[in-house]
């Protein structure tokens, strides 16, 4: 065990446990902006669906229901606009977070192969190059990569942490150089329902592919646009001949979605109404905090969509954290995505919104 371990990082969030302690200490209690778990209620809908499919004494299949399948293609194609989405194109996971983390490792990556992401990323795709014994590279431009060993390249637009978005010309070139160099694109594209200032694009889009999904794959979640994180709720979609293997190996490791879990999916996806709901609280939060902690001597850059504002004092992250947990306030170091955000902090949109007042108060105040 100790030899797997020794693979990764420390945990990042174990870092913050001293600075939570501080805000917690607030006399109007701790208001956690930080790590970014949905706060509000699971639609009733999905509610509905996941009881009534609770008398599921069998094992679910891991490609899922015809019924999720439908709901997966079906979403695909209405919302991202891609073209000629069968089942073969789509396969659910057990959320997105499992997937980054084993990636590499069921594509059969190792020592000599190098996996690439953005230099500010989510931690998870430097652990999962780790878990395979891959190299990793970090990029500002992914075509600026070396090719020769890159087998996968990861995207993420909007980004997680800084909200930055790829226009449809820049995924148009990195997807055009990456099928020019035989390299394998996942994009994760969790937060794409979550524009602000931006429309983001999905990879899967004819304009950005060509009109072939070969050698791409985009990963979604609802644990955002639906609050289902705690469901474990994911899929895939795009190049069948990567996701038909990763669905074999899947089946070997028994990494199925809970039938119940299916059936929310299927009742979520169908819906658009309560995603436009949340997408009015997400936003209402975001122009309060935004201008309060501009008010404050923020300064934001990018921003421009998902559930976080990447903020600036010009000062070590680590300072600035202090310095907010003082007030009870609880973000993000930047570094915890890289060391090119160490003078930023993340701050996440998701606590209720009378916590999100609280934050804007005492910013105010201060």
């Amino acid at each position: 065990m100790s030899a797997v371990s020794d693979l990764l990082p420390v945990f990042p969030w174990d870092r913050l446990e001293p600075f939570k302690k501080t805000a917690t200490a607030h006399p109007d209690g701790i208001v956690d902006l930080s790590v970014g778990t949905p706060v509000d209620p699971v639609p009733d809908l999905i509610q509905k669906a996941l009881v009534d499919a609770a008398d599921s004494p069998g094992y679910p299949t891991v490609w899922g229901t015809p019924a999720l399948r439908d709901a997966l293609t079906g979403w695909v194609e209405r919302r991202l606009g891609a073209r000629d989405v069968t089942h073969r194109h789509v396969l659910p996971i057990v959320g997105s977070k499992e997937l980054v983390a084993w990636l590499p490792t069921q594509l059969g990556l190792g020592p000599g192969d190098t996996v690439g992401y953005p230099r500010l990323a989510y931690p998870t795709y430097e652990v999962g190059a780790r878990l395979a014994r891959a190299a990793y590279e970090v990029y500002d431009d992914p075509t600026e990569l070396d090719p020769t060993h890159l087998k996968l390249l990861w995207l993420n637009s909007p980004s997680n942490p800084t909200g930055k978005v790829l226009g449809k010309d820049e995924l148009t070139r990195i997807v055009a150089w990456a099928r020019e160099h035989d390299v394998l694109v996942f994009s994760d594209e969790c937060y794409l329902e979550l524009g602000w200032e931006a429309d983001p694009v999905s990879v899967l889009h004819p304009d950005v592919n060509g009109g072939s999904y070969a050698g791409l794959v985009a990963v979604h979640s609802l644990s955002k646009r639906s609050n289902l994180a705690g469901y474990r709720a994911a899929f895939l979609a795009g190049d069948p001949d990567v996701l038909g293997p990763l669905l074999e190996i899947r089946k070997h490791g028994g990494m199925m979605t809970s039938a119940p879990t299916q059936a929310a999916v299927v009742a979520a996806l169908g819906d658009d109404e309560h995603v436009r709901v949340q997408r009015e609280r997400y936003a209402t939060r975001r122009t309060a905090l935004r201008a309060a902690l501009e008010g404050h001597g923020f300064r934001i850059e990018h921003s421009e969509a998902s559930l976080y504002l990447w903020a600036t004092r010009d000062e070590s992250c680590w300072d600035t954290v202090a310095h907010l947990a003082a007030l009870g306030v609880l973000v993000a170091p930047g570094d915890f995505y890289g060391t090119a955000g160490d003078r930023f902090v993340r701050v996440a949109l998701t606590a209720s919104d009378e916590r999100v007042a609280a934050a804007v108060a005492r910013l105010s105040r201060a």
